[in-house]
């Protein structure tokens, strides 16, 4: 099977397929590792959450019905995990650190407004509640349609599109105390 797609590769799972479980594996923990890692301060745990995520689907590929997206199952259970980590633990708060990055640009000071940009766009998401941000993220950084965000957090599609509008006004309103401002 040359190419196969995530939902070929979660029938052959259920059938305890372990070659598609690794190539399952490598297709879907970078997006999914993002998603759970943009809502922590910990990539440990973010990493123990992966885990659970990934064993949900070992253990549940039989049981998938193709109801939905085979992402937007997987994404659902991430999103889960991820819930009930902050219910369990509470919420981790967000340092205002920014990870290094090497600078590829011969205008230094490009890089240094483009950082600083970057930086005050996080720092706006982190204002924003986790049902908010994890709407805006999945929409925009996953590239989900509202039903499949709707579905993947057990949430009725105009609750999605009501948090992804107002998320998009309080981004706008932070967002805009940056404008007119020069790096030093």
């Amino acid at each position: 099977m040359s190419n196969p797609t995530l939902a070929q590769l979660l029938s052959h799972m259920a059938g305890g397929d372990k070659a598609a479980f690794a190539a399952f594996y490598r297709e879907m923990e970078r997006p999914v590792y993002r998603f759970i890692a943009s809502k922590l301060n910990d990539p440990h745990e973010a990493s123990d959450i992966l885990h659970e995520v990934f064993m949900d689907v070992w253990r549940s590929a039989g049981k998938f019905e193709g109801r939905s997206a085979v992402k937007t199952w997987v994404f659902g259970i991430a999103y889960r995990k991820t819930m009930d980590h902050f219910r369990k633990h509470g919420r981790v708060s967000v340092t205002d650190e920014v990870p290094e990055q090497e600078d590829q640009s011969p205008d230094a000071v490009s890089c240094l407004a483009a950082a600083e940009e970057a930086e005050h766009v996080r720092h706006c998401l982190g204002q924003l509640s986790t049902d908010h941000r994890m709407a805006i993220e999945l929409a925009f950084y996953e590239d989900m349609t509202y039903s499949q965000i709707a579905e993947a957090a057990g949430t009725p599609e105009g609750t999605i599109k009501t948090r992804i509008y107002h998320a998009k006004k309080l981004l706008l309103h932070c967002l805009s105390g940056r404008v007119g401002r020069v790096p030093a």
